[in-house]
C-alpha cells in the first residue's frame, strides 16, 4: 500500500479537512485540498468504501484506475454513518476539523444529528462545504442530482452539439468537476473570511446545476434584452468567425480561432490570402459572423491542403492563435505539458509506473504535489486518526467488532 509522505507541502499544510461522501463531486473538493498540501480524512463506510474504488471497466491487477485520481494524497477511516455511535465518532473528528467536506442528499446530515447548527456549536469555525445536485434549498432540494442532470437542467447542455440534432452529453462528468472547483473556491473565501473576521466559520452550498449555469456567459442577458434563445453550433460558435475546427490534409483536426480584426490579419497573411483581410465580406468582427460559412469554407480549402505539421508551422510562423485536437495519448507526449508538471510519470508501489496529472494551478512559492496515490484499503488510517483522538486500541478493537469501523 502507498504510505503518504510526512514532510508538509504546500499553501494548506496545517489545514484538516474531513471529507465525508462519495464518487465525484465531493471527492474532487476533498482532492483540490489534498493536492495543496492539506491533511484530508476521508470518511467511508466499512468494509466497501467509496463505490469509485470499483468504478470503471478499465483496471490494473485489479485495482481501478479512477481510484488514485480521487484518492491521491488523503488519509482513509472508516465510520458507519448509520449507526448512532458511528455518528458520534464522526462528529468527535468533525470537532478538530477546519472544513468537513460532504455531497450527501440535502437532509441526511440533519438525519444525523449533524446540522450545521449542530457541527458549529461544536466547532464554530468550521466551514461546511456541502455538494448537491440542487442546493440546499429550494424547490428541487430534495431530489437525488448527478452530473448529466445538472448539465442539462442549467441549459448548459442544450447549446452543446449540432443543430437540428439531440444535444449529446459531455465525454467526462463535467458538471461533478465544475462544482468541485466552485465549492473549492467558495471554501477558500470562507476560510478567509474566517480567519479575518472572528473565527466564524459558515456554510458553502455548492450545486451541480448552478455550477454549470454560470457557465452561460452572455446567454441570460441575450434572451433578457434581445430575446435570443442561444442554439447549439457544432464546432463553432454561431456568428464568431473563424473560430472553429478546421481540417489538415492527413486526416487531422486543428482549431483556428482568428476573430479578432488583427489576428484575422495575420490569418490571411498565413494563407497567402492577404486581400481577404479588406474584404466587406470579412472586415469586420461583424462582417465576418454574417458571412462565417463562407469565410469558414475558404479556411478549410487552404487548410486541408496542408498536412498538420505544415499547417501548425505555418500559424506559429503568423502568430495565428491555433491547437490541434489532441487524444489523450498526444497529450501525454505533448512536451509542454510535460515540462510544466501537468502530465508526469509516478512510481507507485501498487501502479508500478503510472501516468497521472500533475497539480494546477501553478504557485511559485508553496505549490502543490502528489505525494502518494492514496490508500487501497478502507480504513487505512483508523490507527492513526483515532489515537491522534485519544481511542485505545481496545476501544478501536470493539468499535471494529461491532461494525462501528
Amino acid at each position: 500500500m502507498s504510505k503518504p509522505q510526512e514532510k508538509p507541502f504546500g499553501p494548506l499544510q496545517g489545514l484538516r479537512v474531513v471529507e465525508m461522501g462519495q464518487l465525484l463531486a465531493g471527492p474532487f473538493v476533498g482532492t483540490r485540498c489534498a493536492d495543496f498540501g492539506a491533511e484530508v480524512v476521508k470518511v467511508e463506510a466499512p468494509g466497501t468504501g467509496d463505490p469509485i474504488r470499483n468504478w470503471g471497466r478499465l483496471q490494473h491487477e485489479g485495482k481501478t484506475l479512477w481510484w488514485p485520481i480521487m484518492a491521491r494524497n488523503k488519509k482513509s477511516v472508516s465510520i458507519n454513518l448509520r449507526d448512532g455511535d458511528g455518528q458520534a465518532l464522526a462528529r468527535q473528528l468533525i470537532a478538530e476539523a477546519d472544513v468537513l467536506i460532504e455531497n450527501f442528499k440535502p437532509g441526511t446530515l440533519e438525519k444525523w444529528g449533524m446540522s450545521p447548527a449542530e457541527l458549529h456549536a461544536l466547532n464554530p469555525g468550521l466551514v461546511i462545504v456541502r455538494v448537491s445536485g440542487f442546493g440546499q434549498t429550494g424547490p428541487y432540494a430534495s431530489r437525488p442530482g448527478f452530473a448529466s442532470v445538472g448539465e442539462a437542467m442549467s441549459g448548459l447542455r442544450y447549446i452543446n452539439g449540432y443543430p437540428d440534432m439531440p444535444p449529446p452529453r459531455f465525454g467526462i462528468s463535467l458538471g461533478d468537476t465544475l462544482t468541485a472547483l466552485f465549492a473549492f473556491e467558495g471554501m477558500m473565501m470562507a476560510l478567509y473570511h474566517r480567519d479575518r473576521n472572528g473565527g466564524r466559520g459558515q456554510v458553502v452550498d455548492a450545486a451541480i446545476t448552478e455550477s454549470c449555469f454560470a457557465m452561460l456567459e452572455s446567454t441570460v442577458t441575450e434572451y433578457s434584452k434581445a430575446g435570443e434563445v442561444r442554439q447549439p453550433s457544432g464546432t463553432g460558435i454561431a456568428k464568431i468567425a473563424p473560430s472553429n475546427i478546421y481540417p489538415a490534409k492527413d486526416g487531422t483536426y486543428v482549431v483556428i480561432a482568428a476573430n479578432i480584426d488583427a489576428m484575422f490579419r495575420r490569418l490571411t497573411q498565413a494563407m497567402d490570402r492577404p486581400e481577404l483581410a479588406d474584404d466587406p465580406r470579412f472586415v469586420t468582427h461583424i462582417a465576418r459572423g454574417d458571412h462565417a460559412e463562407l469565410l469558414d469554407t475558404i479556411v478549410a480549402e487552404w487548410s486541408s491542403s496542408l498536412d498538420m505539421e505544415t499547417l501548425t508551422a505555418r500559424l506559429e510562423e503568423f502568430g495565428v492563435v491555433y491547437g490541434p485536437i489532441n487524444s489523450i495519448a498526444e497529450v501525454v507526449k505533448d512536451p509542454h505539458f510535460r515540462e510544466r508538471g501537468m502530465v508526469r510519470d509516478y512510481q507507485d508501489p501498487d501502479f508500478g509506473t503510472i501516468t497521472i496529472p500533475g497539480v494546477f494551478p501553478v504557485l511559485s512559492e508553496t505549490p502543490g504535489d502528489v505525494v502518494w496515490l492514496g490508500p487501497q484499503d478502507v480504513g487505512a488510517h483508523n490507527a492513526e486518526i483515532y489515537g491522534r483522538m485519544g481511542l485505545t486500541e481496545a476501544e478501536m478493537g470493539d468499535l471494529r467488532q461491532r461494525g462501528v469501523i
